[in-house]
């Protein structure tokens, strides 16, 4: 791992390795010693780090004055692609997080899972429960709808190149705009910095385009299976779900049946917003903190001893993730 100096909120660069060798980016923020529980930012499936640069810094700068970490997964961002893109898989990347987590030394954290990220979060609640003090699930949940499905399998690795950021903005807004319609030119610019990279004086996704390959087995006619049982394992958790008033992905009858197993969870459903709604604004960065406050008092939460082999990338998860 290499490692980063410990500061303040400004945000750092950390790699560290799989236990395949891959070189996995992680954005750290905040001090480490912060004495609040610590928040893992898990971005959507062609997303980065970027999509947490409110959310990250209003955690780690704020009156909480957390330790916050978002992880670019393998393929995405700064993360190094593989070769074999069979590895583009939730069971792989949730593998990579219980590494980061290991090799951090962060025993407990409250997880804001971003779609994709959503989908890893609740896979770890079953695979390690203690790891998770709460969760935020942005516009995700046990639930895939198809016809937001087939939206994502249409334009991921398929999208044109643009020759300017100001292109790629309104290649984003065709795209998007019967979802977002009140973004204003900013925030498409903005969008289009986060989706596409200056490489060699052109502009390349800030993805690998082979993830596209991982949905091409994706039967739209054929809902995937639901995930209940995975979300069932966050019940001993606070939960917030964040939700696109116009998301094709989750519904609003999925987050009812949501609310009617786990009663205790929190919703925010952001308006003139699809999937997944962009993190930012003074009264959902709000929200999202008053939450996370609350997953420390449901946690009684202190800082764990540190654990020698938490600096050894290719340790064990900490024992206390059973």
């Amino acid at each position: 791992m290499q490692n980063a100096i410990q500061g303040d909120g400004n945000p750092r660069s950390i790699f560290v390795t799989a236990q395949d060798g891959l070189r996995l980016h992680v954005r750290e923020y905040g001090l480490r010693t912060a004495p609040v529980l610590p928040v893992v930012c898990l971005p959507g499936l062609a997303r980065t780090v970027g999509d947490f640069d409110a959310l990250a810094p209003y955690l780690a700068n704020g009156r909480q004055g957390r330790r916050v970490i978002a992880i670019d997964s393998r393929g995405r961002g700064q993360s190094d692609y593989d070769r074999n893109p069979e590895n583009y898989n939730v069971a792989t990347e949730l593998g990579d997080v219980v590494t980061i987590l290991a090799a951090l030394g962060i025993a407990q954290a409250v997880f804001v899972g971003s779609s994709r990220g959503g989908l890893i979060t609740m896979l770890l609640a079953v695979a390690h429960p203690t790891a998770i003090a709460g969760a935020v699930l942005h516009d995700i949940g046990p639930v895939i709808e198809p016809k937001g499905l087939a939206r994502i399998k249409s334009y991921v690795g398929k999208l044109p190149q643009p020759k300017s950021f100001a292109e790629g903005s309104e290649i984003l807004r065709g795209l998007f705009s019967a979802q977002f319609p009140k973004l204003t030119a900013d925030d498409w610019f903005a969008a289009a910095k986060r989706a596409w990279n200056t490489q060699d004086g052109a502009l390349v996704p800030t993805y690998d385009v082979r993830l596209a390959q991982t949905l091409t087995e994706i039967d739209i006619e054929r809902p995937l299976p639901p995930m209940w049982a995975e979300f069932g394992a966050l019940a001993r958790v606070p939960v917030l779900v964040i939700r696109g008033e116009n998301s094709d992905i989750l519904s609003a009858e999925t987050v009812t049946s949501m609310k009617e197993r786990h009663p205790a969870m929190d919703v925010i459903e952001v308006p003139d917003q699809g999937h997944v709604p962009v993190l930012a604004g003074a009264d959902l960065l709000n929200s999202i903190g008053a939450f996370v406050a609350k997953c420390d008092a449901a946690a009684n939460w202190s800082e764990p001893e540190p654990k020698g082999a938490a600096s050894d990338p290719q340790a064990a998860p900490p024992e206390r993730w059973g």
